[in-house]
C-alpha cells in the first residue's frame, strides 16, 4: 500500500473522468465521490472500484453525457428517468432532491429508474445527514444472492442507507442484505484470511466462513436469514415499483453489465415536526454506556468507525494499491 493525499488522488480521477468525455464538473464531482468512499474505509467501493466503473464506460453501460430527468410529479413524490448515466452522479442528484422537497414538504421522495450502480451507497446518506436532515435509501442489484431457501442467486444484494444527523457525529448504517458484501469477501480473501463469523454456504452446502468457498458458490449468507432475504424482496419490489424501472430479476447477471438499477431516496425533516436532535444523542449515550463484550473494543454506534478513519486517511493520505494507482495513473 502506498498512501497518496485526497487532493492529488481527486485530481487524477477527474483527469481520467475528462478523457473519457465527462465535463469538468461532472467529472469533478464524480472523482470526490470516489475519493471520498476510500477516505471514509469504504475501499471495495473507492478506488477499487473505478477500473470496473471505467470499463462499464468503456463498454457502453454507462453515458458520461446523460443527466436524470423528471418524468413525473405528485407533492412531495417524484420519479426520475436516470438514462444511464453515472450511478453516483445520478444518485447524489437524486438525493439533493430528496433533500429540498423535504425542506418544503417535510418530507421528499426520488424514485429513480434506469441508472447505474451508486457506488458506496453511504455517500447519499452522509449528503442527507450533512444537510441537517435524515436520508433513507437503497437500490436493488443485479441477482446475487440466493433466497431463504433457494440455491440460485436469484434476488439482489440490495444495500439500504439509514442516516440520522447529528451535531457530535453524524449516524450513519450502510447495509447490504448479505452478512458480508462480496466486495468484502473479495478483501478477505486477498488479505489470506477467515471471516470472523460464517458469511455463506460451500458448494457442498455447508455453512463456511471461507470467503472464497462462498464466492465460489455465489451462495451468500442474508442477513438475519430468512429475515434478509424477504427484506431484499421488498426492497426491490419498492424500488422498481416507485421508479417503474427494472426488477432485480430483469437486471443482467453481469458484474460490468449490471445497469438500468431502480432505486429510491427519500429525506425527512425533524424540524418539520419540531427537531429532536436530543433524541438521537441521548441513544448514542446510552451505547457508549453499554460493557463491551471486549474491553479493548468499545461498543460503536453505525458511522462511529467511519469519522475515525476519515479523519486518519485525510491525515496520512489515502491507502492505494500500488498496481491500482499504476492503472489510474496510465488512464
Amino acid at each position: 500500500m502506498i498512501r497518496i493525499p485526497i487532493e492529488e488522488v481527486e485530481e487524477q480521477l477527474a483527469a481520467a473522468l475528462r478523457g473519457l468525455g465527462f465535463g469538468a464538473g461532472r467529472a469533478a464531482r464524480c472523482a470526490r465521490l470516489f475519493a471520498e468512499t476510500t477516505c471514509d474505509g469504504v475501499y471495495t467501493h473507492g478506488i477499487n472500484r473505478f477500473s470496473r466503473f471505467v470499463a462499464m464506460v468503456r463498454n457502453g453501460s454507462i453515458d458520461v453525457n446523460a443527466e436524470p430527468a423528471v418524468v413525473a410529479q405528485f407533492g412531495a413524490l417524484e420519479r426520475w428517468d436516470g438514462r444511464l448515466g453515472p450511478g453516483n452522479l445520478n444518485a447524489w442528484a437524486a438525493m439533493e432532491r430528496a433533500l429540498a422537497l423535504s425542506r418544503e414538504h417535510g418530507l421528499g421522495c426520488v424514485a429513480l429508474g434506469n441508472t447505474n450502480h451508486w457506488m458506496r451507497g453511504g455517500s447519499y446518506g452522509w449528503q442527507a445527514a450533512e444537510a441537517g436532515l435524515i436520508g433513507i435509501c437503497w437500490t436493488n442489484t443485479m441477482p446475487n444472492l440466493p433466497p431463504w431457501g433457494g440455491t440460485d442467486p436469484c434476488v439482489g444484494n440490495n444495500p439500504l442507507v439509514i442516516a440520522v444527523p447529528r451535531a457530535k457525529g453524524h449516524v450513519v448504517l450502510d447495509m447490504a442484505m448479505s452478512q458480508f458484501s462480496y466486495g468484502a469477501l473479495e478483501s478477505y480473501r486477498k488479505r489470506g484470511e477467515m471471516l470472523p463469523v460464517d458469511g455463506g454456504f460451500d458448494l457442498a452446502g455447508n455453512l463456511t466462513r471461507d470467503p472464497g468457498a462462498i464466492e465460489a458458490s455465489q451462495r451468500a449468507l442474508p442477513v438475519g436469514y430468512w429475515k434478509g432475504s424477504g427484506l431484499s424482496v421488498v426492497l426491490d419490489m419498492a424500488a422498481a415499483m416507485l421508479s417503474l424501472g427494472k426488477a432485480t430479476h430483469q437486471i443482467a447477471p453481469d458484474s460490468l453489465r449490471e445497469t438500468a438499477v431502480s432505486q429510491t431516496f427519500l429525506a425527512v425533516n425533524p424540524e418539520a415536526l419540531g427537531g429532536g436532535g436530543e433524541v438521537a444523542d441521548a441513544i448514542v449515550e446510552s451505547l457508549h454506556r453499554c460493557h463491551p463484550a471486549e474491553e479493548d473494543n468499545p461498543v460503536r454506534y453505525p458511522g462511529e468507525q467511519t469519522l475515525r478513519i476519515r479523519e486518519e486517511n485525510r491525515r496520512l493520505g489515502l491507502p492505494v494499491e500500488e498496481t491500482v494507482w499504476a492503472e489510474i495513473v496510465s488512464m
